[in-house]
Order: structure tokens, then sequence, then C-alpha cells
């Protein structure tokens, strides 16, 4: 026999939410919103095939996962915005994510393109620039309220993935063996993971945000795909190194000035 005096639950409009696990004590259910984490499980998703790539000697199609990652990772944080989506958990899940794309995957890609060869040398390399980046993600979560919106400390783990990536998409789609440069990868590998935990500030052009702008403004975003699209490997790694050696500029710059 029903019981009358039971109440019901009204029922609840339909959002975005994975419920996870439901509170006995009769509050709201916990969930995690779905939009913002698809791309995230993306850019994890992208990380995990330029590994599964570098296995299979596919070094251009492993470097293009890395530089995919990165797309997507810079998505996800916007729809969060966008959709009033943030949460602790998708904190938690890109940081985890992150750590794989621009950390694990690199590193592997880089030592089985190139460093291998090396013995020791070659996966303490690639070791230096894996544990660096888990570090600067660490640090970066731990600093990320303190710190000024417009810079990061150190550089920014996607841009040192995609320098590693596009050095290899470079070196893989001009027919140039790994074994041959394994020294000059090994420099740039190490050199990257110890940019991502220093001290040098990279900006960060979180100021800018997405809207209504000039038309000059979109005419010079077409020109710039169309260069890219030129030669997409030597153009990426060319943007890439600019970035790491403005910072360094900078940062000698300021140092000079303070001397």
């Amino acid at each position: 026999m029903q019981d009358n005096n039971k109440t019901t639950t009204s029922e609840q409009p339909e959002t975005f939410e994975v419920v996870e696990a439901e509170q006995r004590t009769g509050a709201r259910h916990k969930g995690v919103y779905l939009l913002p984490n698809l791309f995230t499980t993306g850019a994890l998703f992208a990380g995990f095939y330029a590994i599964v790539s570098a296995m299979n000697g596919m070094f251009e199609n492993a470097a293009l996962g890395i530089i995919v990652a990165g797309i997507l990772d810079g998505m996800d944080g916007g729809v969060a915005r966008l959709t009033n989506t943030q949460s602790k958990f998708g904190a938690e899940y890109d940081s985890l994510s992150d750590c794989v794309a621009f950390g694990v995957a690199p590193g592997l890609v880089a030592y089985s393109w190139a460093l291998s060869g090396l013995g020791k040398f070659g996966w303490v390399a690639a070791f230096i620039y894996v544990a660096c980046a888990a570090l600067r993600l660490a640090r970066f979560n731990v600093q990320a309220e303190s710190t000024d919106k417009r810079f990061f400390i150190g550089l920014p783990s996607p841009t040192g993935a995609g320098l590693v990536a596009t050095m290899v998409w470079l070196g893989a789609s001009r027919g140039i063996e790994g074994a041959d440069v394994s020294w000059i990868v090994a420099l740039m590998v190490a050199g990257a993971g110890l940019l991502m935990v220093s001290s040098v500030k990279y900006h960060s052009f979180k100021e800018f945000h997405i809207g209504r702008v000039p038309f000059k403004v979109l005419l010079g975003v077409i020109i710039a795909f169309a260069i890219v699209f030129l030669d997409p490997p030597l153009v990426l790694l060319s943007v890439a190194v600019i970035y790491v050696a403005v910072g360094l500029v900078m940062c000698a710059w300021g140092f000079r000035k303070r001397a």
C-alpha cells in the first residue's frame, strides 16, 4: 500500500551535469559539468594518442596529437567561463590531463624519435622535461590565486609541449632522422623543462577577451592563419621559439635594470 503522506520530488530542469553521487541528507545531487570536461577529456585523449603514435613510429601524428591537445586545453577554460560551469573538479581534472598531454606525452615522443639512442642521457633529458612539467603544474595550482594574471611564472606547459612537438613534427616531416640531431633535441627538451620551473615571466594574454574587435583585427587573424598553413611545423616552431626568447630577453632586461 502506498503512503499518501510521502512527498515527491519536483521535476528538475535539464542541465549539462553528470550525477556522481546522491547525498543521503536530501540535498541537491553532486555532479560534474559535462561540457567543459568533454574538452578536457578530448585533450587527454589527444595526449594519449600522441604516446601511442610515437610507440608505432608515427611521429608526425604524435606531434599533431599534442598540438590538438593544446587547442582543446585552451578551449575548456573558455567554455567553462562562458557557460558559468567552473568547478573544483574541472580544475583538478584539467591539471591531470595537462600532466599527461603536456608532460608525459612530449617527453615520450621526443624520446622515441631522437633520444633513445643516447642511452641514459636520453631518458634523463626526457625525465627532466616530464618532472619539470609536473612541478610546473603543481606550482601553478598553488599560486593561481596570488599571482598577476597577466603573466605566467615559468614557461607555460602547453608552450613547452608545443615547442617539443613542433620540433619533432618539423624533423619528421623533412625526413630527418632523430638520431642525427639527438643532442640538439636533448638540449631543447631539457631546456624547455627547466624553463617551466624557472622564475622567468611570460605574457599570458589573458587580458584580451573575445568580443567585438575592429575589422583590421579580424583581417590580421585571417592573414595569420594563412601564414601558418604555408608551413605549419616551421611556422609554429618559430612562434614557440620567439615566445620563449622574448621571455628570456625581458627577464634579462629586467635583471639588468635592477642591477
